[in-house]
């Protein structure tokens, strides 16, 4: 195939990607938009997260309700409604764990896992297939050197994003 042919190829597949660009899609399909149709989804309601595990970090909720608000709103078109938006979202914390991992010589715990779980209600209005009730997970582990007041809150800074990712991509993303 000579350098004529090749441009010709080259240029016929850039011009079909181009037509089919502009035929018009009204979903979008992005790292930050999701895979949300706006045309018929305009708003979301998020609930105050409640915490509901047995041992209770009494800045948690509201810090995570905060941060869930801001991640949506900054990586959506969706309009922030105080009720009955086209999504819905209620989360509650029902775990807030620390697990020994490994066992040293010594019957102490070398590493242990700070896991916090979560149990995340979504409601599609528009589409009540995509809607579920289940339960997400995130942990980060430590060494005993570290004393858990000490890497508490930065660890779970860590978990909360990691959280966080899980519902947006199982919401908005339906990973």
């Amino acid at each position: 195939m000579d350098w004529k042919n090749k441009l010709h190829t080259i240029l016929v597949s850039l011009l079909s990607c181009l037509a089919l660009s502009w035929a018009g899609c009204s979903i979008s399909y992005s790292p930050n938009g999701g895979a949300l149709d706006y045309t018929q989804l305009k708003t979301i309601t998020i609930g105050e997260v409640i915490n509901k595990a047995p041992v209770v970090y009494p800045t948690l909720a509201p810090t995570f309700t905060e941060k869930i608000k801001d991640y949506y709103e900054s990586r959506t078109r969706l309009s922030l409604v105080p009720q009955a938006g086209d999504l819905e979202l209620n989360c509650t914390i029902t775990g807030y764990d620390l697990t020994p991992m490994s066992i040293g010589q010594d019957n102490f715990a070398e590493r242990t896992a700070f896991t916090v779980t979560m149990q995340v209600k979504y409601t599609n209005r528009v589409n009540e297939k995509e809607s579920f009730d289940r339960s997400f997970k995130a942990y980060r582990d430590f060494p005993r050197s570290q004393p858990f007041v000490q890497v508490q809150d930065d660890l779970l800074r860590e978990i909360m994003d990691d959280l966080l990712k899980q519902v947006y991509n199982a919401t908005v993303e339906n990973w």
